[in-house]
């Protein structure tokens, strides 16, 4: 996914001429806490915050370009770039938006946190069945009955609990990959877990092929 695909395309901007309190005003009504301060191109050149805007009507500043935030401090995402970079950038700096441009460096979107989680909460709610078919389609000649009976046998390794291919497969079909991961303890720990099944998977192939 690139950023563009994850990115809003109907934001709020202003310029480095609009008035303070004029602008207080849009973010309250749009419930936003930052915005971009664009130029007449629509080219990003500064960034402001409801914090600043704050502090700029208790000293009574009239004008954005007072206030707002140098380029420099702005960290800004390309719209082809990939959606996790955005994710990233949010992470390590604690954004809670993050400007996207085009080649011409055109601000086209924004990216906010409220998107992130958005996303990333869908792919939580994936059935882990899902992750399993497109495990399948990986590894070619491999079929369906084959990644459950392996599956079932890293189960019974890892946890120690006796378990069928079928009553594997059926607790795939009704988990998410969100509870999957809780379940085994973290990403590493559930997509360690997958590529144990996949090694198996082969191993007992190329040993049949000995035979």
């Amino acid at each position: 996914m690139k950023a563009k695909e994850l990115m809003d395309k109907d934001f709020v901007f202003v310029s480095p001429d609009d008035n303070v309190r004029e602008v207080s005003i849009i973010m309250e009504e749009v419930h936003i806490f930052n915005c971009p301060v664009l130029d007449e191109n629509k080219k990003l050149i500064a960034w402001i915050t409801s914090f600043e805007i704050i502090k700029g009507l208790r000293e009574n500043k009239n004008k954005i370009s007072e206030i707002m935030s140098p380029l420099e401090d702005i960290s800004i995402i390309n719209e082809n770039d990939p959606s996790r970079l955005a994710v990233i950038e949010a992470s390590n700096n604690k954004f809670v938006n993050l400007p996207v441009v085009n080649d011409d460096d055109v601000v086209v979107g924004i990216i906010r946190t409220y998107d992130i989680v958005k996303l990333l909460s869908t792919l939580y709610d994936i059935k882990v069945s899902k992750i399993y078919k497109a495990m399948e389609s990986q590894l070619k000649n491999v079929t369906w009955d084959e990644l459950m009976e392996a599956s079932a046998v890293v189960y019974r390794r890892t946890t120690g609990i006796n378990i069928t291919p079928e009553e594997y497969e059926n607790n795939i079909n009704k988990a998410t990959f969100g509870e999957a991961i809780w379940a085994t303890g973290g990403l590493e720990t559930f997509f360690a877990g997958l590529i144990a099944v996949g090694e198996l998977v082969i191993a007992r192939r190329v040993g049949r092929a000995r035979k």
